[in-house]
């Protein structure tokens, strides 16, 4: 059957048209437009950080801030078991080593667990706001004091939740909370960091662009027809977080009380609404007849061809991948599409 409840999709209803235009009549179309500053300065300024570095993708985005804190060949980072993969190959591109650590029952990485992963070599720990969960930062935020380390924070999901460590990184993929159909932006307080990155991302020239390069730089430049969208998509963040807190709390509401199905702590902003399921796969069959997509979650990166390692069945994240998946969860979804979906959940489990 043809999908009729996506998992996501963007939420146009701003002045995303008409900044669009405004690039092209201008002729302003690369990322030498003014709608890549103005973005900046906006999303910036809502997260109540000095500084931010718009950049192609939420990947480039955690590259460059890595880049920018010196991280490279020897050192390590320590990186969630649960997420997705991005997260690991950020440090891979660095030619860092990530080392991994397992989640709570939150999903997030279980902080108790990172200072035994802590040696000589670690450099930065990169927690992860899982589906828009916000990590224990104040934990983490301690251990990176008592071992002089950074902290990059992992924002993919999470637009709305204010950075507390040196660098925290957003997508702006076309499933996010806000987007600009590709596109990332890293927020820093540090100028020094913020400059960096941005020399970083538009190929390390010199100042005065004479094609002399004292080190690899990147063409991770946003555009600024990126930009007018993300820029119109951070003029609504206010309304559109408030409508998806609407739609957690009816799918919570909703969903409450059915044998066979395991609802997942809140959330701080709602990227994706994740549940688990004793017949996970059967419903999704299920649900995919009515028309209603569905997504799994992450599975652990130790299982990830790249990172192998043979203990990976006995972590909490190969157990949680197992049995978790999450529903439509975009801006647009209305209540009666949420009580259809509630409806066939509920129906298949006879509830």
């Amino acid at each position: 059957m043809a999908i009729q409840y996506p998992v996501s999709q963007p939420w146009l209803e701003g002045r995303e048209l008409e900044y669009v235009t405004e690039t092209i009549t201008d002729g302003w179309i690369s990322s030498q437009g003014p709608f890549v500053k103005r973005f900046e300065q906006a999303f910036a300024d809502y997260h109540g950080i000095a500084h931010g570095v718009a950049c192609s993708s939420g990947t480039t985005a955690l590259t460059l801030a890595l880049r920018a804190l010196g991280v490279g060949p020897g050192d390590e980072v320590i990186v969630p078991e649960f997420t997705m993969i991005a997260s690991a190959w950020a440090v891979t591109y660095t030619g860092a080593t990530p080392v991994f650590v397992d989640c709570g029952d939150d999903l997030n990485i279980d902080v108790s667990l990172i200072e035994a992963k802590i040696t000589p070599r670690t450099k930065v720990i990169m927690p992860v706001h899982i589906y828009g969960r916000r990590c224990d930062m104040d934990a983490i935020m301690t251990l990176a004091y008592e071992y002089n380390l950074r902290v990059v924070e992992d924002s993919a999901e999470a637009h709305g939740v204010r950075p507390v460590g040196d660098i925290a990184c957003f997508s702006l993929f076309g499933n996010k909370i806000i987007t600009s159909g590709e596109g990332g932006i890293c927020l820093t307080e540090d100028p020094r960091l913020a400059g960096q990155m941005a020399h970083l991302r538009a190929m390390a020239f010199d100042s005065d662009h004479t094609f002399l390069h004292k080190k690899v730089g990147y063409n991770f430049r946003m555009t600024s027809m990126q930009a007018a969208v993300a820029l119109a998509q951070t003029e609504q963040l206010d309304e559109i977080l408030a409508l998806r807190r609407g739609i957690e709390k009816r799918y919570d509401d909703f969903l409450a009380g059915i044998d066979g199905i395991t609802l997942m702590p809140p959330r701080d902003v709602l990227w994706m609404y994740d549940l688990r399921a004793e017949r996970r796969d059967e419903l999704r069959a299920f649900l995919a007849d009515a028309g209603i997509e569905t997504r799994l979650f992450f599975k652990p990166m130790s299982r990830q061809p790249g990172y192998l390692d043979p203990g990976w069945p006995s972590l909490n994240a190969s157990r949680f991948s197992e049995d978790g998946f999450y529903l439509p969860t975009h801006t647009g979804l209305t209540e009666a599409g949420q009580e259809f979906i509630c409806g066939r959940i509920r129906a298949f489990h006879h509830a």
